[in-house]
């Protein structure tokens, strides 16, 4: 009896399959007035980052238009609050075009300060190198 069950409960988890992690998505619309100081860009984009609480991973996928000079570089930044300036975390790319995607693997400190709301997505252009657009990643709902 206890032969039965026991390769009962091997079938089982044998077709239960692999348990999977969650993903957190996280989105920011990027605008010029989220800048600090704001600009008067006349860009606009969106990002979109998903964590995989496996793995660790993030992988992004950044869009964005409308700029009246070339678009020089794109970083998420942190940590930081809304309204505060903080160095990069992950570089998006030099010279960049829309759509940027990609993906890295975040340390656990990382992960928490993504987590807390303390990182943001910034485009950068030729006529605003310190930020065109800017963004902060919120836990989307």
């Amino acid at each position: 009896m206890f032969r039965r069950s026991l390769a009962v409960a091997s079938l089982a988890a044998l077709f239960a399959g692999p348990v999977y992690a969650a993903s957190v998505k996280y989105d920011a619309a990027l605008t010029p007035a989220s800048e600090v100081p704001p600009t008067k860009s006349t860009g606009s984009g969106e990002a979109s980052v998903t964590l995989d609480t496996a793995t660790h991973e993030i992988s992004w996928d950044v869009t964005f238009k409308g700029f009246s000079s070339a678009v020089t570089a794109a970083h998420i930044h942190g940590p930081a609050a809304a309204g505060k300036n903080a160095g990069v975390v992950v570089p998006l790319g030099n010279a960049p075009t829309s759509p940027i995607h990609g993906s890295k693997k975040l340390t656990s400190e990382q992960e928490q300060q993504l987590t807390a709301g303390m990182y943001y997505v910034n485009v950068h252009t030729k006529n605003n190198p310190s930020g065109a657009i800017r963004g902060q990643l919120m836990k989307a709902e």
